[in-house]
């Protein structure tokens, strides 16, 4: 059990936590008692975790393995006890890889890894051929002329850095969203984007795009950052390079995903529900641990251990989102379901499950102080106080602009993009010391947001 850290040792990691100081009579006792429970002993993250990514793997939105996934979910969430257990299904367009390889032809004969890119359309079993035509940004293919690309296919180049915040993913993530339908408008056969990620492993990292403004669809896949390095090192020899791309997509038409909600019911029916949230769906490639099995255990561990203290004032909502890979197509649904009942505050867990290193909160002025003490209750896990005006989270996203409240809880993502989207995405890049202090972190803040836990009567406790 660890106590309260002096001021001064606030950004120091939670793994070094000391084991004798005072606690701050600002923080009250009973929140510092399930925050320091949680950090040390959760095992429920864990479970969930290492239960969905063994017994269900990939998670691709609208498939039968995402179905199976819901399944899995509804049992789960049952079995440990939650209340109001079920799927809000919807509809949505369903795409699926299939064969998928690239290769140099000329000058210098040679194979490449490529993965598609969601959304890609299919270049047949005999895929197609073509000269490269490089671009080393967005801009550049923007201001090339149409008849440089026509008839090509282009490679759009870029180096994303590791940051701590993922902050670089908007900037050189237009390559993947945006750079198919600029190449297609400008006449190419196909594109192919360096992987949007900070790994140098030879494992492409795919993701959602699509072909808008009447862009006809084409093959787009993205080569690993080896690949690409590889492929301007042959670029830079000075002859023209031909390329060889099979991805042989599919477009299945409209299929079936779904929200799974839980909840543990508040003493008053009647308060706003607090909706603590991560994505159930992933890639087809990996596991998808980080991406999002951990962020909705997450999210399920913290609900589950106020539950374990007893009955909160508040309602407590779980939601495990569907389709957020393809287009968050699940958090659409429950805006489109929800999105004009009021919730006391709105949370999501989906960068991955290292540390939390900051919080960040939306509660307007007249919650001002409870925003503070949210922020005071996470420092001993080394926490620091960001914004007291926003939060964010992808499923979230939109009904936070509409104007919800929201929390939100940064986590450590200098490495979350080595591993993104890729086959890498698996159960053992899950630390569970820290997986635990983000638990501890979500716990903390439902016990402060619940309004108050009801401790249940002898005999009585779950």
């Amino acid at each position: 059990m660890f106590r309260t850290l002096v001021a001064a040792s606030l950004l120091a990691a939670a793994s070094a936590l000391p084991a004798q100081v005072h606690q701050s009579p600002l923080v009250d006792p009973k929140v510092a008692a399930l925050r320091d429970a949680a950090h040390d002993g959760d095992h429920y993250a864990w479970d969930i975790t290492e239960g969905l990514t063994t017994e269900v793997g990939p998670r691709l939105a609208g498939t039968e393995a995402e179905a199976r996934a819901r399944d899995w979910s509804v049992k789960k969430l049952t079995e440990m006890g939650f209340a109001n257990v079920r799927i809000e299904p919807f509809d949505l367009p369903v795409w699926v890889r299939g064969h998928e390889s690239a290769e140099i032809l000329a000058p210098f004969p040679q194979p490449m890894v490529v993965a598609a890119l969601g959304n890609s359309a299919s270049s047949g079993p005999d895929g197609v051929t073509g000269e490269i035509v490089a671009f080393d940004s967005m801009d550049a293919l923007r201001a090339a002329p149409d008849e440089l690309v026509r008839g090509k296919i282009v490679f759009v180049d870029h180096a994303m850095p590791a940051n701590q915040d993922g902050s670089g993913y908007g900037q050189f993530g237009a390559a993947r969203r945006q750079g198919p339908t600029l190449a297609s408008q400008k006449g190419a056969l196909a594109i192919v984007v360096r992987s949007i990620g900070t790994d140098n492993h030879r494992t492409p990292h795919t993701g959602t795009m699509s072909f808008d403004n009447g862009a006809k669809p084409i093959p787009a896949g993205a080569l690993s950052n080896p690949d690409a390095d590889q492929l301007l090192r042959i670029l830079k020899r000075g002859q023209p390079v031909r390329m060889k791309l099979v991805l042989e997509s599919r477009q299945l038409g409209t299929g079936k995903s779904g929200n799974v909600i839980a909840e543990v019911p508040g003493r008053d029916p009647n308060l706003p529900p607090i909706l603590v949230s991560g994505h159930l769906d992933s890639w087809d490639q990996g596991t998808g641990a980080i991406d999002d099995a951990s962020g909705v255990a997450i999210a399920a561990a913290a609900a589950k251990r106020i539950m374990d203290a007893g009955r909160p004032l508040r309602t407590i909502r779980i939601v495990w989102f569907g389709a957020e890979e393809v287009g968050l197509f699940g958090g659409l649904a429950y805006r489109a379901t929800h999105g004009k009942e009021p919730h006391y505050a709105m949370m999501e867990s989906d960068f991955g499950a290292d540390r939390i290193y900051k919080v960040d909160s939306k509660l307007g002025p007249d919650r001002k102080s409870e925003a503070e003490a949210i922020a005071k209750a996470l420092a001993p896990l080394g926490i620091v106080t960001g914004s007291f005006t926003e939060a964010e989270g992808s499923d979230i996203g939109p009904m936070l602009k509409d104007g919800h409240f929201g929390v939100g809880l940064s986590q450590d993502g200098t490495r979350y993009f080595d591993l993104h989207h890729t086959a890498d995405d698996t159960l053992d890049k899950i630390d569970p010391a820290q997986l635990r202090q983000n638990v501890a972190a979500w716990t903390t803040v439902l016990a402060i947001l619940s309004g108050g836990i009801e401790e249940p009567k002898a005999g009585k406790r779950r």
